[in-house]
Parts: structure tokens; sequence; C-alpha cells
């Protein structure tokens, strides 16, 4: 799935992708703005520890750069919380950029929750909506029956298929049922609905395999 968005996707819109693997730390923790200002990046894609690790320097360095190319970031990986949200927001896109946080697993080959830049109401901490044609529900873990409260935790579920879902594990396919399907009928995530029905990840998963933890869906 890496490939598809960080090669195949951008060549087919016409675009140029910076890929970049080491540590924003070296030589300095400057490291990520200098390329954003040098290569006029404007779509900017990271994990939250890499935000995280950058908070406990400050804001100070973020500023030396020009930043002014960037117009989306993305957040992907993990739970982003939302003090590194807004972090993010306020100094590295300057209170101007859109924060994508998506959430999707290598098993569903593609975005299943990400809100749409320039569209989708922002929430700290949230990547917001399901992504077109995906539909999500919150499961009781113990009835496996799906719960409608306004306000409620439970197991999230893709409810129905979509096109680039996984479909078996190579030379295993009990394992496949037995990991993905027969704990619920879908694939499920450990989450939380709070009152504004807003779904925020958990990194623990109790009744199914949660190799990237579930973000948020909002109002």
């Amino acid at each position: 799935m890496l490939c598809s968005y960080i090669v195949y996707g951008p060549l087919v819109n016409g675009t140029t992708t910076v890929m970049f693997e080491s540590t924003p730390m070296y030589p300095d923790h400057g490291r990520y703005w200098d390329m954003v200002q040098r290569h006029k990046i404007n779509v900017f894609y990271t994990a939250p520890t890499a935000i995280r690790a950058l908070m406990r320097y400050g804001p100070d360095k973020v500023a030396e750069y020009d930043k002014s190319s960037l117009r989306v970031l993305g957040s992907v990986g993990e739970p982003i919380n939302p003090e590194a949200w807004r972090w993010y927001f306020e100094y590295v896109g300057e209170k101007r950029c859109t924060i994508v946080d998506t959430w999707w697993q290598t098993e569903t080959g593609g975005h299943m929750a990400t809100p749409l830049p320039g569209v989708t109401p922002m929430k700290p901490g949230s990547c917001t909506l399901p992504f077109y044609g995906i539909e999500l529900a919150v499961i009781d873990p113990q009835t496996g029956t799906e719960k409608i409260e306004t306000e409620t935790e439970g197991v999230l579920c893709i409810k129905n298929p979509w096109p680039s879902t996984t479909r078996t594990v190579y030379g295993d396919h009990e394992r496949y049922l037995t990991v993905y399907m027969k704990p619920y009928p879908g694939t499920c995530e450990r989450t939380t609905l709070p009152r504004d029905r807003a779904i925020f990840r958990c990194r623990a998963g109790a009744t199914h395999r949660a190799s990237t933890p579930l973000s948020l869906k909002v109002p």
C-alpha cells in the first residue's frame, strides 16, 4: 500500500514525491522543515511519534524555515493525541493547513477514515469521517450487536466489503478467518464514541488484531 500512495498514486496524478527515510533530528531537529523549504513541499505526511519527538524541542526551530508552500499536513500509522495535533496545526501548518489524520491498515489496502482537505470539519486527534464507500459501526464487544447510543464505547467494525480488502493470509486461509472475521462479522478495532459521535482510536483491542489502531469518526 505504501508504494500505492507514495509512488504510484502521485505519479498517476502527475505529482512529485519526496520520500525521506532517516531521523528528523540529524544534523539537527530542523531537518524536516529544511526539506520543506528547499523542495517547496506542499503535502507533508509523517507519524505522530515524529511530531511528538519534535515537540520536545519547542517551536523555535520550526519558525526558522519558510513553510509557505505547505497546504496539507498528514498523520498516519498510530493515534495522534490532541496535543500533538494542535502543535502540528499551529506551528507547522501555521494555522492555515488542513490536518489529514488517516486511518487504515496494511490489510485494508486503502484509507478507511480520513478528512477531505478543505471539506471535512477538523477535530484534534480525529480522522473524522469514513472514506467513500466505507460503512463503519460500533459493536458491543460482549454481544456483537451494533451500538447506536450517542455516547458509548465498543469495537469499530467495517460493515461491508470494499475493493482493496485483504482476502486471505498466504498459505493459511483459516487464520485469516479466525483473526479477521470470526470475532465479529467484519473487520474491527477497539474504539470510543463520545457525545459528539467522534470515534477515538485506542491501542488495545481485546478481541481482534490491532495492527494499526483506529482514529476517529467525526460528527
